[in-house]
């Protein structure tokens, strides 16, 4: 597929070089594109041999837009770009935002809704929030499997997300479908939890699991 990623942090550098090597066009999206110091923070995707575009110049070469950027800015970036370019095309969204003081920037309605809201015409899928972008990459690196979950209305562009979440290598069952968007926030709210665990932990590198029962219920 033709995935525009917007951001150049280690997420989306992550995302971008391993949605290339698993055969997809990818374009990377900046609002610094001809920026010397931007190509040299680069490296990965850059030696990949990745086109680094403007943002609004990714966003034209995707089928499915990904929404790396920090969360605060998110919406924002996308409102600059405009809705008619956003239209029809699936947005994969794995931002969480956060202020200054570390806590969530959006502690009631989730950047996923908030960015569905302001672009009817866009289907946003939200995944990936709960987990490092190592993790994002490279799901069979954890002793055992993980679980990975996805948010949104559009059950055609889940399908399409969840395709582009296989070629990372997660398999159909560790990914489960919470429902419609607003479920987003739960993803979003896991950045507490998330921190909490890392320090107990000493490390960012740890999945989640939903286990069922042993037997199903009568």
């Amino acid at each position: 597929m033709r995935i525009g990623i917007l951001g150049t942090g280690n997420v989306g550098q992550a995302l971008a070089s391993a949605w290339a090597r698993a055969g997809h066009d990818v374009v990377v999206g900046s609002r610094r594109p001809d920026d010397p110091a931007l190509l040299a923070e680069l490296k990965e995707p850059v030696a990949a041999g990745l086109r680094i575009e403007g943002s609004a110049a990714a966003v034209a070469h995707a089928e499915v837009v990904v929404n790396a950027t920090p969360g605060t800015a998110s919406v924002a970036l996308l409102q600059s770009i405009g809705a008619p370019a956003l239209a029809g095309r699936v947005l994969l969204d794995v931002a969480v935002g956060f202020l200054p003081d570390g806590t969530p920037s959006h502690p009631v309605v989730s950047l996923g809704e908030e960015i569905q809201q302001a672009f009817p015409d866009t289907p946003v899928v939200k995944t990936f929030s709960t987990i490092d972008r190592g993790l994002m990459v490279a799901p069979h690196s954890l002793e055992g499997p993980s679980t990975v979950f996805l948010s949104g209305d559009d059950p055609d562009a889940k399908r399409v997300v969840r395709g582009l979440l296989a070629d990372l290598g997660w398999s159909h069952d560790s990914v489960l479908d919470l429902g419609p968007i607003a479920t987003a926030r739960g993803q979003e709210h896991f950045a507490d939890l998330f921190v909490a665990i890392a320090q107990a932990t000493g490390t960012y590198e740890f999945g989640i699991r939903v286990v069922p029962p042993a037997t199903a219920a009568p």
